[in-house]
């Protein structure tokens, strides 16, 4: 095996480039001494020798997991027809024995060499990848360059690390760009780190360095099902009560005042097991997992310090693809909703909300796992329904105290119902008017009385026993009967 045989020249030219060599980030992400060296396939038959990619299983915190990794120092880790078949393998015996796979990328995309056959090798990962998706949980950590079409693997799997410094993803290089179209784009402002966890939205984590990557991989591994099938009670613990009592002193009286969800989050779900998803991106919206009383759920949370949590393109997308995640793996979405409804921009219209909404819709709309959704201050028009409301087939569907559950802010309803009014007005008359208005609709209508009387939402709950009456729901709804769904291969996403 390859990782005996290490040669100490390579270790050295991988730390030149201010880089961890293959060797050490294996020992980094696996469990001491538990990492096994395994080609599915005959040795004998691999006529090419070593191809620059290692393959085999090891335990993170006990549980077993499969692994392929490029390395740098072997043909620049460049995707050869051999070394794409080492990774296909290594997925297929993943699938066979339902265990999660984590892949390191660095290489330079395909082996041009090999022409067309390294090409095919892609193309063949690809298929083997989105095989896999829904399946076993696929992780990937950009640790190098990733580049070509190779980047549509990892684009594949479902989550994405990238390393400040050192990770780079582009389909086109910055030199053929910059030739092609006559700009000065560096690489790392063409697909570095930042990029692509903050504007692209590909990665879904950032990382400092590389010590801190391989830990957070660790941490999010033993957060996660190791397959479809898991019983949804994963890892359960025996629940354990927390003082909440002072959890509205993170969200001030005034509802038109932002604050941050994830401190909300955080007293909800046990001590120190949020991991936020997604947090450069889509700001608007906070997605990631945790645990409540040892059950690992899926968290979709309104984040006003964003755009108000307002819904546009970038936040239904990061919402939709979470949500589709966490019903694959039965994991319990709880969906915390507190919007005014969309950002009202011509831009966020012409790149498409209408169908980047749909799709987070359908994702709720579909889902099969359990659904917990509260509403903590606000849930205006489309984000009520939007956020994993009953109508939707949230299993319970809760509002706090003074929740306001309406179509719009009172500026926007008063402007409309009493336009014919307020047009035959002028000056202090006018004012007087308004503001009456204005007060007769939020009394009327800016409250949870109606979805309350008219059973839409289930029951008001202090915010203080929150957490002890999602844990009861979790607990109760385990071992709910499938939902009976009209028979058909699959929904058609408005992608």
């Amino acid at each position: 095996m390859y990782l005996k045989k290490i040669n100490p020249y390579s270790i050295a030219k991988q730390h030149s480039r201010m880089k961890m060599h293959i060797l050490e980030r294996v020992n980094a992400l696996f469990d001491p001494g538990t990492f096994v060296e395994y080609y599915p396939a005959d040795e004998e038959q691999n006529k090419t020798g070593y191809d620059g990619v290692i393959t085999g299983y090891g335990n993170i915190f006990g549980q077993r997991i499969y692994f392929y990794g490029q390395d740098f120092t072997c043909m620049g880790g460049t995707f050869g027809y051999q070394h794409s078949q080492q990774m296909i393998a290594i997925i297929e015996e993943a699938i066979r024995q339902k265990k999660p796979i984590v892949a390191i990328y660095d290489g330079g995309g395909a082996r041009i060499q090999e022409g067309a056959a390294s090409v095919a090798g892609c193309g063949e990962l690809f298929r083997m990848n989105a095989l896999a998706s829904g399946y076993i949980p696929q992780i990937s950590i950009i640790a190098g360059t990733c580049a070509g079409g190779a980047v549509y693997s990892p684009g594949l799997t479902d989550f994405v690390f990238t390393i400040d410094s050192i990770s780079n993803m582009f389909v086109t290089g910055a030199k053929v760009i910059n030739e092609v179209q006559g700009t000065d784009y560096l690489i790392e402002e063409l697909g570095g780190a930042s990029i692509h966890s903050s504007v692209s939205g590909v990665a879904h984590f950032r990382m400092p360095n590389e010590r801190s990557c391989y830990a957070e991989v660790r941490r999010l591994i033993d957060l996660l099902p190791p397959c479809y099938s898991e019983d949804r009670s994963y890892r359960t613990a025996r629940y354990k009560a927390k003082d909440l009592s002072d959890i509205m002193t993170f969200i001030p009286e005034d509802p038109e005042e932002c604050y941050d969800v994830v401190p909300v989050i955080e007293e909800i779900l046990d001590d120190d097991s949020f991991i936020e998803i997604h947090k450069e991106f889509a700001r608007n919206i906070v997605v990631g997992f945790g645990k409540l009383g040892g059950l690992t759920v899926g968290i979709v949370a309104s984040q006003t310090l964003h755009k108000n949590g307002s819904i546009d393109v970038d936040a239904a997308d990061k919402a939709a693809r979470f949500v589709q995640y966490c019903d694959c793996y039965n994991i319990p979405i709880i969906t915390l909703a507190d919007s005014t409804g969309f950002v009202m921009e011509a831009e966020q219209e012409y790149k498409g909300l209408i169908r980047h909404g749909a799709k987070m819709i359908q994702a709720y709309a579909n889902a099969t796992t359990i659904r917990l959704t509260v509403i903590l201050r606000k849930a205006y028009g489309g984000p009520y329904i939007f956020m994993g409301c009953k109508q939707l087939g949230a299993d319970k569907h809760y509002v706090w105290p003074k929740a306001q559950v309406a179509v719009m802010k009172a500026e926007g309803a008063v402007a409309v119902i009493s336009n014919n009014q307020l047009s035959q007005l002028e000056g202090v008359e006018k004012e007087a008017f308004l503001a009456k208005q204005l007060e007769e609709y939020r009394k009327a209508y800016m409250n949870s009385d109606m979805v309350l009387k008219r059973n839409f939402v289930d029951m008001e709950i202090k915010p203080e026993r929150t957490r002890e009456i999602l844990y009861q729901d979790l607990i109760r709804l385990a071992g709910k009967p499938m939902e009976q769904r009209l028979q058909k291969k699959h929904p058609n996403s408005p992608m």
